[in-house]
């Protein structure tokens, strides 16, 4: 039967304390699904025998696939291939091709082979070794019975992301897709910013509900990460072509209600979007930043090209430094405030004066932690944009989180508005 099913265990108590974290999974994840074969479960497990023991059986109890990523280097507390072979009651042998590559591989350095280093050839029964050109440890793909469960294949790989990467693309376009059946996953997916998760999903649960008993289903998901909302639809078919018109026919259905807010679909950042809508309107941009230092421009430099539509940032803490730089008057500044609709404004019009960009923002906010107050809190940020031929726009926002959440989201909004304004010019 054709794995439809996944779960992947990391081994290595390493990965439970604060220096290391698991990063193998994702690519994991896109690896399978690219194959039709959903990743249900994610787990840790430190190098005790009994614990990783325990997870790999209940692993193989419920999941057609198990995919197994570190622990098989040549030390003691290295004991993926002893569990898995014990659970399994399948016997390992040494491998003296095995054992004569990595020999080799440490006489290329004018080494000695360590003895302990033929633990890494030991390969259960049936195994299929899995040839590692960027390290000594092989992998290992088993195809075995599983007590009434029927066939699971277990597959044990490097942890070191150069060594696991390689191996696991060559499993995929091997033994892995030979088995993999004739179904594939495909997906699409709509990134929003302006609005809130739960707003996303009163709009759009209506429609998506419908869809899981639809023929294909197709299952949605709804992430809030730091400034937008993601909106991912998966359908599983045998025929491509199909499925990207079922997907297709899905999209549609969730732009008519949330389009607006809608910034990608097709997986381009924001930043992206914005230097395409200014370049097919023949515009310049400038900013004027206070708490967002910088991070609006630098954004936008980050796109290869940039430099056709960016023309100048300034960043200006001060008052003083407002004033010379950006030209905000002096008696506005102290009648409202560094952080007020008017001095964003006057910002934004002083860059846009300074250089001659036709887009012009002005951004000017308290990220925290101290700077608040009772009236204007940490997490206040105004913003001010000015597009040829329409009103000056300027918004108050209250944002949440830390330093760095609420400059990421001052950003990301007045990147938003300028693309609303550009869209509706």
């Amino acid at each position: 039967m054709a794995p439809r099913t996944a779960e992947v265990i990391a081994v290595g108590s390493e990965l439970l304390g604060w220096t290391r974290t698991d990063t193998n999974s994702l690519f994991l994840s896109e690896r399978l699904a690219s194959l039709g074969i959903d990743l249900r479960i994610k787990s840790v497990v430190g190098d005790e025998r009994e614990d990783l023991a325990t997870l790999l059986r209940q692993a193989l109890d419920r999941t057609d696939l198990i995919v197994m990523t570190g622990g098989l280097g040549p030390t003691d507390d290295d004991l993926t291939r002893d569990v898995v072979s014990d659970v399994l009651g399948i016997p390992m042998h040494e491998d003296p091709a095995i054992v004569d590559k990595i020999r080799r591989r440490f006489e290329r350095r004018s080494l000695a082979m360590p003895e302990v280093n033929r633990r890494q050839a030991q390969v259960p029964r049936g195994a299929i070794v899995l040839d590692n050109p960027n390290g000594t440890a092989p992998g290992l793909f088993i195809d075995a019975e599983w007590r009434g469960h029927g066939r699971r294949i277990v597959i044990l790989l490097p942890g070191p992301p150069r060594e696991l990467q390689p191996m696991f693309d060559l499993v995929c376009s091997g033994p892995l897709r030979e088995r993999a059946g004739v179904e594939r996953s495909y997906r699409t997916s709509l990134f929003i910013t302006g609005r809130g998760e739960s707003h996303v999903e009163q709009k759009v649960q209506p429609i998506y509900s419908r869809w899981r008993s639809a023929t294909p289903p197709i299952s949605t998901t709804i992430l809030a990460a730091m400034g937008q909302i993601e909106l991912h639809l998966t359908v599983r078919d045998s025929d491509e072509a199909r499925a990207r018109a079922t997907l297709d026919r899905a999209k549609a259905e969730l732009l008519e209600v949330i389009a607006e807010d809608v910034y990608s679909t097709d997986g381009r950042v924001m930043e992206e979007v914005l230097g395409e809508l200014l370049t097919a309107r023949g515009y310049t941009i400038a900013a004027a930043e206070s708490c967002t230092g910088g991070l609006f421009t630098s954004r936008l430099t980050d796109v290869p090209g940039s430099s056709a539509y960016v023309r100048a940032s300034v960043v200006a803490y001060a008052y003083e430094d407002k004033t010379a730089l950006l030209g905000v008057p002096a008696d506005l500044l102290n009648a409202h405030g560094a952080v007020s609709e008017p001095v964003a404004v006057a910002m934004a019009e002083g860059i846009r004066e300074r250089t001659g960009a036709d887009v012009a923002v002005g951004i000017t906010g308290i990220a925290g932690p101290g700077g608040g107050t009772a009236t204007k809190p940490v997490g206040t940020v105004v913003i001010a944009v000015i597009v040829p031929g329409q009103p000056a726009y300027v918004r108050t926002y209250s944002f949440l989180g830390g330093r760095a959440m609420v400059k990421f989201q001052s950003a990301q909004a007045a990147m938003d508005r300028v693309r609303r304004m550009l869209r509706s010019g």
